[in-house]
């Protein structure tokens, strides 16, 4: 038995307010994206962060075509390590239009 077959099976055996706890504790959980890439609820609006971090992949990004480099990013952001900004580039290189998007959102002069 797979461990969401056996999560279903127990899921059903929850009482309703058991259920609604249960469910509300998974409305929290971070959600890994991609290798050291995580979306966490009410962090940086579920957008994809490097590490458990505040930091957008979408941010680094925006920097890196502005003319930053890895080792200007790693000045900028203490708390990244090389792996962290090769994480994000990998999830960059696979999500693309994503990025796009997020970087045009957050930076046109109508964003919040």
């Amino acid at each position: 038995m797979t461990a969401m077959e056996e999560a279903k099976t127990a899921a059903t055996k929850l009482s309703p307010e058991e259920r609604r706890r249960l469910l509300e504790w998974l409305a929290t959980q971070s959600v890994e994206l991609g290798p050291g890439i995580y979306s966490t609820p009410g962090v940086c609006g579920g957008e994809a962060c490097v590490g458990r971090s505040r930091i957008a992949v979408w941010l680094l990004e925006s920097h890196r075509r502005g003319g930053l480099n890895d080792v200007d990013l790693l000045k900028a952001y203490p708390s990244l390590k090389a792996q962290d900004l090769a994480s994000a580039w990998a999830y960059v290189a696979a999500h693309r239009e994503e990025i796009d998007r997020l970087i045009q959102e957050n930076e046109s002069p109508d964003a919040e």
